[in-house]
């Protein structure tokens, strides 16, 4: 079993570690072992392939940079664990579906460990949270009229593939200033929520979360 590597990036602005990401996929091989980097950013909205300029509202200086990862527009800043995993998967032999439930499940698993219980939601990828019960283990029933009803998220997830190998990634909330997300229709979707640990009662290092994130990340995504 080959692990994956884990790097702890620390605080980095948002458009150098694309460009990184982009020339290690653009320069690997074969041979060369995954890699799973785990960072927070300065303020940055990006968007997606996909993103709408309407989605933006109103970015109060914030930068918008447009990335060619799936999904809309989302914000990263300070207070978010940020995790780019750079994979093989025609190595690991699972297809995008598979990874993208293993990225989710990855932070399924470690919002499990500080207590709160996540939830998916179909055609809208990412984790989502119970407002009013976040601890609560009920799952959520059906049918829904609307989606995220009583719902806020509080991890994105925006991928892309070249050649089978992976960038871009996953992005969960942990104490952070959510202002910024009111600039936005957070991924395409107009009024849905957002939060962070800190907000639904969990008190918990920027540290501890990215430890635990980047372990659940590298047991379901190594050899």
């Amino acid at each position: 079993m080959t692990p994956a590597t884990l790097r702890a990036l620390g605080r980095v602005a948002y458009e150098p570690t694309l460009a990184a990401m982009r020339a290690f996929t653009e320069t690997r091989t074969p041979d060369t072992t995954d890699e799973i980097w785990l960072c927070e950013h300065q303020p940055v909205y990006t968007q997606g392939l996909a993103g709408k300029a309407e989605h933006v509202l109103n970015p109060h200086g914030i930068a918008v940079v447009q990335t060619n990862r799936g999904g809309q527009v989302t914000y990263h800043g300070p207070g978010q664990v940020v995790a780019y995993p750079l994979v093989d998967l025609k190595r690991l032999n699972i297809y995008v579906k598979e990874y993208v439930y293993r990225l989710e499940e990855a932070v399924l698993r470690t919002l499990m460990h500080f207590g709160v219980t996540g939830h998916r939601v179909a055609g809208a990828p990412g984790i989502y949270v119970r407002q009013g019960d976040p601890f609560g283990h009920a799952a959520l029933t059906g049918p829904r009229i609307d989606a995220f009803q009583g719902l806020a998220k509080i991890a994105a997830l925006g991928i892309k593939v070249s050649r089978h190998c992976t960038y871009h990634g996953v992005a969960l909330n942990v104490v952070m200033d959510l202002a910024p997300f009111d600039g936005i229709n957070p991924c395409g979707y107009a009024g849905l929520q957002t939060v962070d640990l800190s907000t639904i009662g969990v008190q918990v290092a920027w540290e501890e979360v990215a430890e635990v994130l980047g372990r659940q990340l590298a047991g379901r995504l190594s050899l």
